[in-house]
């Protein structure tokens, strides 16, 4: 009996050990998901997408797309007819996200269309060039304006602005790794800011326009200089000041009622950035003539010295804080893709774990802002932008043909939404016009070494992916056990089983 009891005895105090372990290890089960009480409402939706596209592009950019179409009435149609497409693309995401609700954006779905291939690709070239070097164009252009005041008269030493973006980069990344809420304030903040400065802009505008300037707008699409390659790169660059339309895509695991608050916070955010584009532009131009635009470095400073003033500090100060939100909802989002592609072995494994004290994907979102601050080096940003638009828009074209294809192959998932099939045809055939419009009408090399970089994943995917060579392991396991160990992270999939 004395024995028997004892092993009783022990039996129970097993079965409470193990409770007490899975009662400790309950937060680590929380994982990203059960972040999602920070997007409960579709304002949180809406501030991460009108935070995320209005950055600095449509303060410091408009003369890009007017040096291209030369005039101010195919500008303005430009900047419509981008706003117009930035939406059909995120109705075509919409559908995506509530039919397959995972986080990463465009790799859930081309994995589920197309099979790991092209999903992988997508996640090398995201993760190696467009991303990253979406997040150093927008903190260099923040250390731009944010080192302006203290160099009167001159540009600022390019030594400073890179310093100044790299330290940009890693304050939102450490922001963001500790803590989903303090990251989602952060945004909510910012985006009220810098819808500041746009109402000042847009208002200004209106009031002018009631005076009558509207000499600008007469005879506008007189002198327009309207190609094949010149409506791509005007495209090229409205696109980028749009880019951010598909962010939510992102963080669906993390949104409250995705199949509510997803498409709401699309059909609300993306309209109203189009209009605020469109009124801005319009807004420049009651005070600018098209040479005036196109000569001036920083379009919304010179409109704020013209109308502003003496008040047109307010301008560069709201800037900050505009490209500041960009920033941070790009590393929000951005960080996300990284995670998935860890969690599905496309990338290493460590990159899928999650910090066990703040609840975030750290060491992806660490990943993710030291491959930014090695793009800030170079620092040239127009050659960012166009690897970054030509790249972007490849994997955007596949991504809406993969709905068309689920459409067909597909058939038995649920669609909590349907969009007519004509808008993915519609986003599909515009991709592929932007993609190959300039490599026929202007071709670079920019665009071949681009598509080589792609397809070298090809390389890399049959090396480490597939194969699955030893030698990697034995390399990766003791690195990722000793960066498990300081950065206090755990891997998902040991919680979620």
């Amino acid at each position: 009996m004395g024995e028997e009891s004892l092993r009783r005895r022990k039996g129970e105090d097993s079965g409470r050990e193990d409770r007490q372990s899975i009662q400790s290890h309950e937060p680590q089960r929380m994982n990203l998901q059960k972040q999602a009480n920070l997007f409960l409402f579709p304002i949180c939706g809406i501030c991460m997408i009108v935070g995320t596209i209005i950055g600095s592009g449509i303060f410091v950019s408009p003369k890009s797309v007017l040096a291209n179409v030369g005039a101010v009435g195919p500008c303005l149609t430009i900047w419509t007819a981008c706003g117009v497409l930035a939406t059909l693309g995120a109705l075509c995401f919409a559908e995506l996200g509530t039919t397959i609700t995972k986080s990463g954006g465009e790799y859930p779905y081309l994995m589920e269309a197309f099979g790991p291939i092209p999903a992988f690709l997508f996640s090398w070239t995201s993760l190696l060039v467009t991303k990253p070097s979406s997040f150093a164009i927008i903190c260099l252009s923040f250390a731009e304006y944010a080192s302006a005041p203290f160099y009167p008269g001159c540009d600022p030493p390019q030594v400073v602005i890179k310093c100044l973006a790299a330290a940009a980069i890693v304050v939102i990344t450490i922001v963001n790794s500790l803590s989903v809420k303090l990251g989602s304030y952060l945004q909510n903040f910012l985006t009220a800011a810098k819808m500041i400065i746009v109402s000042i802009i847009i208002v200004s505008g209106i009031v002018l326009l009631a005076q009558g300037r509207t000499e600008n707008f007469k005879d506008s699409f007189k002198d327009s200089k309207i190609s094949a390659s010149s409506i791509s790169l005007a495209f090229y660059n409205g696109l980028w000041a749009y880019d951010g339309w598909n962010q939510l895509n992102y963080i669906t695991e993390e949104l409250k009622n995705p199949y509510r608050n997803l498409p709401l916070s699309i059909i609300i955010g993306i309209p109203l950035v189009t209009v605020c584009y469109v009124l801005i532009n319009i807004s420049y131009f009651t005070v600018m003539t098209s040479t005036e635009l196109l000569q001036s470095p920083a379009v919304a400073v010179t409109f704020g010295d013209r109308v502003l003033y003496p008040a047109s500090w307010i301008v560069p100060l709201f800037v900050v804080c505009s490209t500041l939100g960009s920033a941070n909802g790009t590393c929000f989002t951005a960080g996300r893709l990284v995670y998935v592609a860890g969690r599905e072995g496309h990338m290493l494994k460590v990159l899928s774990y999650i910090s066990v004290k703040h609840l975030t994907p750290a060491p992806a979102l660490m990943f993710y802002g030291a491959i930014a601050i090695i793009y800030i080096i170079p620092g040239d940003i127009d050659t960012l932008i166009n690897y970054f638009s030509f790249a972007v828009w490849i994997f955007y074209g596949l991504t809406v043909s993969a709905l068309i294809v689920m459409r067909f192959t597909r058939k038995e998932l649920t669609r909590p939404i349907r969009i007519p099939i004509v808008i993915p045809v519609i986003v599909t055939l515009v991709a592929i016009l932007l993609v190959l419009a300039p490599i026929i009408s202007a071709p670079e090399l920019a665009y071949l070494y681009c598509i080589l970089f792609i397809l070298s994943g090809l390389i890399v995917y049959a090396l480490f992916v597939h194969f699955k060579f030893d030698w990697p392991q034995k390399i990766s396991n003791p690195i990722t056990m000793y960066l498990q160990m300081l950065l206090e992270v755990v891997p998902e999939e040991e919680v979620t089983e």
